[in-house]
């Protein structure tokens, strides 16, 4: 289609899905030399070839018109103190940008730095003032911090005044780059201080909390305001406990993600089905849950 819009009408269950983790690599950003990962990550977790040298938008939405997917959350990733040695970054602008030109297909997740103080608030502020971004999105491990550490403390009160989730990534970390190697400092136990001070602020960890899944759900089944996602691993790996927490007791508190490049959203679409999520569940985990924690619109 021309516009790139969606059409529910094609898929089997008549709706599309969202996928709420989405890493935005195009050619540009690759050969600007912004992705944070290199290619031993990229061999350990299997990445095809052709996605390498980057995707563009259209060639993206493709493959989510494929996948079934009708929105995708792009993450404008900070990935690092910006002074030190191995730090990325994707600038909001370029998000905006991507979502500005595809508005039926992308919305936007602004990247938290939390060593550029007010700086970093006032840019997260036009982030969602002025392009519409839906939420903020966090690596502690690439501060080397705790979710639960003072530093993040002005960026979860500033995101739960301007009504804007933040996901951040819990579990273990993977060695993104040989020469720089990343403490796994995100236990998903963390979130539980954050959720008892800002019990106005919803929280997402995304990543499952690998491998400390239990202690996720755990975590989302105590607190209203948290929630988890399925992304990073493909959904045949995400275990019999999340898979059974999303299925039944947890079905709101669940929602879909890729992490895109690391799992291609059409095998996840299909390796979820494979699953045999309960309809009603399915909906919920797949799209609307993500509809409702985002404020997206239909």
């Amino acid at each position: 289609m021309s516009d790139y819009k969606f059409d529910a009408s094609k898929t089997k269950d008549g709706y599309g899905a969202v996928d709420i983790v989405v890493n935005y690599y195009t050619p540009e950003i690759v050969a600007e030399g912004r992705i944070p990962t290199d290619d031993n990550f990229r061999n350990k977790v299997r990445m095809k070839d052709d996605p390498r040298n980057g995707t563009t938008a259209e060639q993206y939405i493709e493959k989510m018109d494929r996948a079934g997917i009708e929105r995708s959350l792009l993450i404008a990733t900070r990935c690092g103190d910006r002074r030190m040695q191995g730090s990325k970054e994707i600038p909001y602008e370029y998000i905006y940008e991507a979502c500005k030109k595809y508005p039926h297909r992308f919305s936007g997740l602004a990247g938290i730095d939390p060593t550029r103080g007010i700086a970093g608030l006032k840019e997260l502020d036009k982030a969602v003032h002025e392009y519409g971004f839906v939420g903020a999105h966090l690596y502690p491990h690439w501060f080397g911090q705790a979710p639960d550490a003072a530093i993040y403390y002005p960026y979860y009160a500033r995101c739960a005044e301007l009504g804007i989730p933040i996901m951040m990534q819990v579990g273990h970390c993977l060695v993104y780059q040989k020469d720089f190697r990343l403490p796994s400092v995100g236990r998903p136990i963390t979130l539980d201080r954050i959720a008892i001070d800002f019990p106005e602020l919803t929280i997402i960890g995304i990543h499952l909390g690998y491998p400390w899944t239990e202690e996720m759900i755990s975590v989302c089944t105590k607190h209203e305001n948290v929630y988890m996602a399925g992304d990073a691993y493909a959904p045949k790996h995400w275990g019999q406990s999340a898979t059974h927490y999303a299925n039944t007791y947890g079905q709101d508190k669940f929602m879909f993600g890729t992490d895109w490049w690391v799992i291609d959203p059409e095998r996840a679409v299909q390796e979820v089905d494979e699953l045999d999520f309960r309809p009603a569940s399915r909906r919920k985990i797949m799209r609307d849950n993500a509809m409702k924690v985002f404020n997206l619109p239909e």
